[in-house]
Order: C-alpha cells, then structure tokens, then sequence
C-alpha cells in the first residue's frame, strides 16, 4: 500500500456563506446525505482536538529558513520567509516526514545538498518539544488541567457521538506513539481504545485514506455512515472522497476567541467540507443536527 499524500488544491469554489443552525455559529456549507445514520467517525489529532502543539509552523518555518539561508543560491530572507509560509500553508495534514521531503527539494533547487528528510524531521522535533515541554509537563504535573490543552467542547462531542453509538478512530500525521502518549494525558484515548493512528517509520504503509478505507471494509458500512472531523486539508478531502461528512474544525487556536480562523474556513470549504464549526463549544446542537433531531 503506497501513500503519498498530494498537497492542497482547491477543489470547490469560493463559497460566501453556508447556513447557521438556529442560534449557533455552525455553518452548513451543503446539507450532508448520512444524517441519523452515522456509525464511525475519524478525528484528526493536533489542532481538531489537542491544543498541545499550538504554534507549530512558527517553530517549522523559521528552521527551514535558517537552513535555506546556508544554500548557495537562496533568495533573500524576506522572500524566503514568504516561499516557506506558502509550503508550509500547501501541506499542513501531511505527515512530517512528507513536508521535510519537499523541504529538501528546496534545499536542491537553491544548490545545496540536503541530508535525508528524516534528519530535519528530527531537528524540528527537538525544536518543537523544547516549545511545547511546558504544556505537556503541566498537564503531566497537574498544574494545567487536561481541558485547557483542548479544543474547546471537545469532551461534551466525544461524549456525544459515544452515546449514539458511534465507534471513533483517531488518525494523525503526528508520530503514532506521541499521538498516544498525548491522548491518554488529554483523557481522550478511552474514546478511541486501540484505533489510535498515527505515522509509522515505514511512512509509505501509513495514511489517514488508509485509515478510512480499512474502517469501511473492515465494518462493511458504506461511506455516507462516516463523520470526519478535521482542521486540516487532508482528513476532509479524504473523508469526502469515501463518501462521508466532513465537518472542518476552523479553530482558532492561538487565541480561542470561539469564531472560525478564516483562512482555516476557507481552506476546508476548499476541499469540501461540507460543515464548518469553530470549534465544539456547540457539541450538543451539532449531535442534534447530525442525527436528524434539529434542521
């Protein structure tokens, strides 16, 4: 199974403004097929439901930066800053190791010599656990709770889509065992058990499309029963492209204001989100319309 994973293209046109749910900041972009009939979910990781990794480009792009400035024929700093912003933007959802192959293909194209994708993918790593170490040792220590380092409404959802009997996987482009290991300190994993996913060293055997294909097959359930919940590109266009209802999750991370990231809305409607919502401080009214219990 090979899973090369494309980077973002737009595949719907601009759309102004869906629908809200009466009273609610949930935007309906297309009313979805499966309503009241939903059996699986797949939730993406970091940014949909975990906040431990908040700023995570801003920790990327300055070490690509600073790497490219080395090469013999880089562009000044500004437009570098500019380049890597705009690769970065073009492959958020993709696995890391994915992102730091097409980072040394800019190292090539400026005359460098880059060394293998898995030694940068480390070097951002380490930088970005010495950002986050704090988070999680808080978590860990007690003196944050789990709930702050959660995309707000996150527990009221799980809870939610247990109580109609939905069976929820977990898919990240994340390193698996750090996925786990963040999920049990959030006090989310008991919702997902052992489908828990995350990318593997043998990357080219790992895929949020291969997640979603193995839960299809595996539960012999046709696509229109799957939710996928997601704030990145690649779990929204590959649970449309199954079938299934894609409810992009527009978080604003940095500062949680409760109203959607607009570049974030933008970016999902993009690839066919067919619901966005800031975040899930609205679980219980999205739960309704979900399985048919409010228009």
């Amino acid at each position: 199974m090979t899973a090369k994973e494309s980077d973002y293209a737009r595949r719907v046109a601009d759309v102004e403004c869906g629908r809200f749910l009466p009273g609610t900041s949930i935007e309906v972009i297309r009313e979805p097929t499966g309503r009241s009939e939903y059996s699986h979910a797949i939730f993406d990781f970091d940014g949909t439901l975990s906040l431990l990794r908040e700023g995570w480009p801003s920790v990327m792009a300055p070490m690509m930066v600073e790497e490219l400035l080395k090469t013999p024929n880089c562009e000044p700093e500004d437009q570098l800053r500019i380049h890597i912003d705009d690769l970065i933007s073009r492959t958020t959802g993709k696995q890391t190791i994915y992102q730091m192959m097409d980072f040394c293909e800019e190292i090539r194209s400026r005359g460098g010599e880059p060394h293998a994708p898995a030694f940068y993918k480390k070097m951002y790593l380490d930088l970005l656990m010495e950002r986050i170490k704090g988070r999680l040792d808080g978590v860990r220590g007690g003196s944050i709770e789990p709930e702050e380092m959660l995309v707000p409404g996150t527990y009221e959802l799980l809870e939610g889509l247990k109580e109609h009997g939905v069976r929820m996987y977990l898919a990240s482009g994340t390193d698996e065992h750090s996925v786990r290991e963040e999920a049990r300190l959030l006090g989310i994993a008991r919702y997902f058990g052992e489908h828990i996913y995350g990318a593997i060293e043998d990357y080219q055997n790992y895929s949020k499309a291969h997640v979603i294909e193995k839960i299809l097959v595996e539960n012999d359930v046709p696509g229109s029963r799957l939710l996928g919940f997601g704030d990145g590109y690649v779990e929204i266009d590959n649970t449309r492209s199954a079938g299934g209802t894609a409810v992009g999750v527009a978080t604003d991370e940095c500062s949680r204001s409760g109203k959607p990231d607009s570049f974030k809305r933008d970016r999902l409607i993009g690839v066919g989100a067919d619901i966005i919502v800031p975040d899930f401080s609205e679980a219980q009214a999205l739960i309704s319309y979900l399985f048919g219990e409010m228009q």
